[in-house]
């Protein structure tokens, strides 16, 4: 038993005479050791399968007994596993019936599992022990006020078609030594599930049916699990073929056996595992910010001996909001984003003699502070303490995206002009990211940061100018505001137009 609760996967093989294949063990061994596991799976990957696994070893190598003073066994830390889904049938025909081959193949091994399997639970003699599945049901919150226990697990399948309300009574028993693990195929990028996929508080996985060890092989290896002839049917039906020089990467586009393909949002679903297609309204595809950090990787992070340009990006806290956030950018590289909480307090003193410190460590970095609300005071402050104050910039998110003698700023094509200075600098992350401007565009890897990027919309007013949606319909999404992009955007406000200091002025705001 030690030997199987040290390791989940040796647990499945030699207990229940499973074997899982790579990707599946290491989902196994993340429902071991973290709190919080989302896989998104093409179609007949094993997604549910994995899961009865990783339920089964649960409820059996987590709980504690001990004997009493009479000698007696007894449980002192009890297991409470829940399974649900949209559909009592998906429930009963999907979930319970991988429980009850997996329960019934240990017991033909000689390995006997305590409790008796039911049709929709595994009851044991202690009512404070056992596994049950039910549907999701948004309007009762009380059916999980039971689960309560030492040791408690929620097994989630179809993941996308449940509300966040369920997930938020969930969220509220998962205290102590717990677990999550949702499966689904991606359907829809908005809801619980699909936020599991961007933010950093999930270990997160990908089941692609055509890495699955049926498709390598071309024959049946794993019984159940999607087969060559499908995935060739659906290559011939769901993608279109096409050639090297037409690879556009945020399309998804893919090889196979030779063949370069362009998949439809069905192949992204059912196939890849992948969400659909990004919105056209969005503004920086994923693909992008996995090719920017790929090539940052690719560096190990070390950032350039030389650059032509050095600049800061700023976002002051304040009240309401915990942290402030710094990100260095040289030239196309960008250092990890530095986040440093302020409780929720304005503490302006000590950002900008951060920023100070930051400018005689370098003497010419250029920082660029968002001077809209909390940043203003803290630009004041560097100002006056700076020998050189046009090395500090005022980026004022809400003023005319222009140069100073009035002409306007455009992107990178010179034909798209914006609605505001936000616009121009969140569109010049954009163009930056972009793989067709092969800037060779350099970013740490961000859980964070991504959620933030790919949540922000972007449309075309009237005029013809670009416009991001306000940063309150991205907070009322995101659950909170978008920091660390609005960091880095700072640091794309055009240095070579900055305005002149008017140190005077300053002085004057600073006595008052």
């Amino acid at each position: 038993m030690n030997l199987w609760r040290a390791d989940w996967n040796r647990f499945v093989r030699e207990a229940l005479g499973v074997t899982l294949d790579k990707e599946q063990q290491e989902i196994l061994s993340s429902v071991q050791h973290n709190r919080r596991t989302s896989v998104a799976s093409g179609t007949a990957r094993g997604k549910d399968f994995v899961a009865a696994c990783a339920a089964i070893c649960f409820l059996y190598l987590t709980p504690r007994w001990r004997k009493n003073s009479l000698g007696e066994i007894e449980l002192v830390e009890n297991t409470k596993v829940a399974l649900t889904a949209p559909t009592d049938r998906q429930v009963k025909n999907i979930m319970m019936p991988e429980i009850s081959r997996l329960f019934n193949r240990a017991k033909a091994r000689g390995v006997e599992l305590i409790g008796k399997l039911n049709a929709y639970d595994i009851r044991t003699n202690n009512d404070e022990w056992f596994l049950t599945g039910f549907k999701a049901d948004e309007h009762n919150h009380e059916a999980w006020s039971g689960f309560h226990a030492v040791h408690t697990m929620f097994v989630v399948t179809e993941a996308t078609g449940i509300g966040d309300d369920t997930f938020a009574a969930i969220e509220g028993n998962l205290q102590g030594d717990s677990r999550i693990l949702l499966v689904f195929n991606p359907n829809k990028t908005v809801g619980y599930a699909a936020k599991s996929q961007k933010g950093d508080r999930w270990h997160k996985y990908r089941l692609n049916s055509l890495t699955a060890p049926n498709i390598a092989s071309k024959k049946i290896i794993i019984p159940g699990q999607v087969d060559y002839d499908w995935v060739l049917d659906k290559l011939e039906n769901w993608c279109e073929k096409i050639s090297p020089d037409e690879i556009i990467s945020e399309m998804d586009d893919f090889e196979f056996e030779g063949q370069w393909y362009r998949p439809e949002d069905l192949f992204r679903k059912k196939v890849l595992g992948l969400f659909p297609k990004v919105d056209e309204d969005t503004l920086i595809p994923r693909q992008w910010l996995e090719e920017a950090h790929e090539r940052w990787k690719q560096a190990k992070g070390r950032e350039p001996l030389r650059a032509d340009l050095n600049i800061l990006g700023v976002d002051v806290a304040g009240m309401g909001r915990d942290a402030t956030c710094y990100v260095l950018r040289r030239d196309n590289w960008v250092a990890s984003f530095d986040t440093h909480n302020s409780g929720g307090v304005a503490d302006h003193m000590k950002v900008a003699g951060k920023i100070m410190v930051a400018r005689r460590q370098n003497i010419g970095l250029y920082v660029s502070i968002d001077t809209i609300g909390e940043g203003a005071g803290v630009y004041s402050r560097c100002v006056e303490l700076e020998d050189e104050p046009h090395y500090i910039l005022s980026c004022k998110y809400s003023e005319s995206a222009k140069t100073p003698n009035g002409r306007e700023l455009s992107d990178i094509t010179g034909q798209n002009k914006f609605f505001n200075m936000r616009a121009y600098l969140f569109w010049a992350v954009r163009d930056w990211l972009n793989p067709r401007n092969n800037t060779g565009a350099m970013l740490p890897p961000d859980d964070k940061f991504d959620e933030e990027a790919t949540e922000i919309k972007f449309s075309v007013k009237s005029n013809g100018k670009l416009y991001i949606e306000p940063k309150e319909d991205i907070k009322e999404r995101l659950g909170r505001s978008p920091d660390k992009f609005d960091a880095l955007a700072n640091t794309f406000y055009p240095v070579r137009y900055a305005k002149p200091i008017n140190v005077n002025r300053i002085a004057k705001m600073l006595r008052r």
